[in-house]
């Protein structure tokens, strides 16, 4: 067998063998006997009499597909490179060379966006999110830019064919906004949005001085994870809990701004604020402010246990000079946006405003599985070597230790 062959398979063998130990990595095993129990509740003639529980199981059904299709075509496609191996052995073609190519770069392409998903495997990453962002230092430049991250966000959103709805939103004195909340709805809008919580910062020429001059401005991101109904979190909602009424802003309607029906719950023992004003009644502005106030909640007893994020925590406490800033984005003199937490830069700063966020949303994920592997002694890179990379393929084809 020539050396490229060789090292092609090690290739696979690393895809073969945590494919095998899938309860480490994937759990396929666990995903298709859960793929079964939800066939067997499917074909119960009661399944639809909890309309909400039924639509929950076929989302979970939906995500667990997702991830086990592709699966199932690295699977077939492993046996295609095993046959194309056999035959480069026998008589080594440039053509079989090139179809072997192909094949290992696409299985490589299929394994990541796989290995990117299972990533996300805590029982929140699969679910909806709430997503905060709130002006920092810079006065109306930071207001201006609060408003142009949740455009990014809603516009990334729009993308992915999320859903956002406005919960709670204070707008500023001259532009843009002082604080607003969104509910993401989607396929593990919490896994891919969660790295995004941090200070993040933008320079430019300030369109508010009349003079032109370059202005700093910061902007507060906070993602936590919608837990539906299920928490173990327990309150005492009489004593722990201070409810304020008041007038809902925005563009006002039969009921909006003429009703207290806005809903501001504080949890005093911890400081932790929900607010919605979105909804037409007090009732349901209530209902949702709970909801939201219990996944805060939830995701401040997560960010206790785990060190790290406690920590990341208060750096963000300060949105301004002396924060930790975990992304800049800037647009004079120079362009370009920056995560200072992967290092990832790009030179396309209005493109990235715009929703294009999945190179970053990507690289803190993949950054993720890279300090797992190094807590665990793996290696941080599957190619040993490539002899060649498919024509038109991007240059990390072409990797080496």
């Amino acid at each position: 067998m020539l050396p490229w062959i060789v090292n092609a398979a090690s290739i696979w063998n690393r895809s073969s063998s945590e494919s095998s130990n899938s309860r480490t990595l994937f759990d396929y095993d666990d995903k298709v006997q859960r793929v079964k129990e939800i066939d067997d509740l499917m074909a119960q003639p009661n399944f639809w009499d909890n309309q909400e529980k039924a639509q929950e199981l076929i989302a979970e059904l939906r995500r667990i597909n997702a991830i086990i299709k592709p699966m199932n075509e690295i699977v077939r496609g492993r046996d295609d490179v095993e046959v194309l191996l056999e035959f480069a052995e026998e008589d080594e073609t440039d053509e079989i060379v090139a179809e072997i190519d192909q094949a290992i770069y696409t299985l490589e392409s299929k394994l990541d966006a796989i290995e990117l998903q299972a990533s996300m495997k805590n029982p929140e990453d699969a679910g909806n999110c709430y997503l905060s962002v709130q002006a920092g230092e810079g006065g109306t430049d930071s207001a201006d830019f609060a408003d142009m991250l949740m455009r990014m966000y809603l516009r990334w959103c729009e993308a992915k064919g999320f859903t956002a709805e406005e919960i709670d939103r204070s707008d500023g004195e001259e532009a843009g906004i002082r604080n607003v909340t969104l509910l993401i709805k989607g396929d593990y809008a919490f896994g891919y949005l969660k790295g995004e919580t941090g200070n993040h910062r933008l320079i430019r020429i300030s369109p508010f001085d009349s003079n032109g001059r370059r202005h700093t401005s910061f902007a507060a991101v906070d993602v936590i994870p919608d837990m539906g109904e299920i928490t173990d979190i327990e309150i005492d909602w009489d004593k722990d809990i201070r409810e304020d009424v008041y007038r809902a802003g925005g563009a006002g309607g039969q009921h909006v701004n003429k009703t207290s029906s806005a809903v501001r719950l504080t949890h005093l023992p911890t400081g932790v604020v929900a607010a919605c004003q979105n909804e037409r009644s007090q009732h349901q502005n209530r209902a949702l402010a709970q909801k939201m106030l219990l996944a805060k909640l939830y995701q401040l007893e997560v960010e206790k246990r785990e060190a790290a994020n406690a920590a990341r925590r208060g750096e963000k406490s300060k949105i301004g000079f002396g924060g930790q800033t975990i992304r800049h984005y800037v647009l004079q003199p120079q362009q370009f946006v920056k995560d200072d937490r992967t290092e990832l830069k790009q030179s396309n700063p209005f493109e990235v405003l715009d929703g294009d966020l999945d190179p970053f949303l990507e690289a803190s994920l993949k950054a993720g599985i890279g300090a797992a592997r190094a807590r665990a002694g793996q290696r941080t890179r599957r190619w040993p070597v490539a002899r060649a990379r498919p024509v038109n393929a991007p240059s990390r084809w072409t990797r080496t230790n």
